[in-house]
C-alpha cells in the first residue's frame, strides 16, 4: 500500500471494510451492486520492482506510473516482455501516482505534494505542471476531461487545459459510500476503480457515482506467490480490441482478463 501501512489509514480501512465493503475478504453479501468474476486470458511479465500507481494502454504499449519517494517514475513498457523502453525518474521528493493520456500528453499525479506534471507523450519532456489541494491518487480521462481520485469517496472531473475542477461525484454502492478509491480507468462509459487494499474493482457511473457492478479479482491474487507483492493496483484498457489488463504494486505479472 501507499505507506498506507501507517496506523491511521490502516484503522480507517478496517472500519470501512467492516461496515461497507466486503472487498478485503468478506463475503459478497454486503455488496449492493452485482459481483462478477473474471478469467485469465493471458499472463505477461511485469517488473516486480515497479510500485505501480497508474497504468494506461496506448497504441500498442503500456505506460506506467510508479511510486515511492526516490523510486517514482514514468515508463513506456513493452507488453509481451515487460521490458521498459523509456523511463523518466521523478525527483526524490515526489511520490508518483496515477497517470492518464489525453491527446499527445501524459498527465501524472503525485501523492502529497499537491502537484501534477504534464509530459510530451513521445519524448517524456515535461511541458507543464498543475496544482491541487487534495492528495493525488488515481487519474484517467473520458476523452474530454481528466478524472481524479484522492483516496476519499469523491471523484473530481477536471479541465485538462486549465485544470479547473468542473464537477465532483461521490461514489456509492447503493447508499454506502465507497472510500479509498485508487487507480482509475475509463472503460466503455464507466469508471473502473481499484479500492485500496482490496481485490475488487468498482465499476462506477460517471454521471451518478453509483457502483453498477464489482469485479472480483481474487483469483489473480492467488496466482501471485511473491512475498513482496503489494496491493492490486493498475487497470489498462485497449480501446481498439476491448482487452483489459490489470496488475499490482510489485507484482511479477500483468494479466489480461475477461469479465464473466
Amino acid at each position: 500500500m501507499k505507506p498506507a501501512r501507517r496506523i491511521g489509514l490502516f484503522l480507517f480501512f478496517l472500519a470501512f471494510v467492516s461496515s461497507a465493503c466486503p472487498a478485503a475478504g468478506l463475503s459478497a453479501g454486503p455488496f449492493f451492486a452485482p459481483v462478477r468474476s473474471c478469467s485469465i486470458v493471458h499472463e505477461f511479465p511485469h517488473d516486480s520492482a515497479a510500485f505501480t500507481q497508474g497504468l494506461v494502454y496506448h497504441e500498442g504499449y503500456l505506460y506506467e506510473g510508479t511510486g515511492l519517494n526516490g523510486s517514482s517514475s514514468l515508463r513506456k513498457v513493452e507488453l509481451k516482455t515487460g521490458r521498459v523502453l523509456k523511463k523518466k525518474d521523478l525527483p526524490g521528493c515526489y511520490f508518483g501516482e496515477g497517470i492518464a493520456i489525453l491527446g499527445r500528453r501524459i498527465y501524472q499525479l503525485t501523492w502529497r505534494s499537491g502537484v501534477g506534471f504534464v509530459y510530451d507523450l513521445r519524448s517524456f519532456r515535461q511541458l507543464d505542471s498543475f496544482s491541487y489541494d487534495t492528495e493525488g491518487w488515481g487519474l484517467t480521462t473520458d476523452g474530454r476531461r481528466l478524472i481524479m481520485s484522492d483516496g476519499t469517496d469523491t471523484l473530481m472531473f477536471m479541465d485538462p487545459g486549465n485544470y479547473a475542477v468542473l464537477k465532483k461525484i461521490r461514489v456509492r454502492d447503493g447508499k454506502k459510500p465507497v472510500f479509498l478509491i485508487n487507480e482509475l480507468e475509463f472503460v466503455k462509459g464507466r469508471i473502473f476503480a481499484n479500492v485500496l487494499g482490496s481485490d475488487y474493482i468498482a465499476c462506477i457511473s460517471p454521471e451518478s457515482g453509483q457502483v453498477k457492478e464489482w469485479i472480483d479479482l481474487s483469483r489473480l491474487r492467488a496466482k501471485i506467490k511473491s512475498e513482496k507483492a503489494d496491493a492490486l493496483n493498475g487497470i489498462a484498457y485497449d480501446t481498439k480490441t476491448g482487452r483489459l489488463f490489470v496488475t499490482g504494486k510489485n507484482w511479477p505479472a500483468l494479466f489480461e482478463i475477461d469479465i464473466k
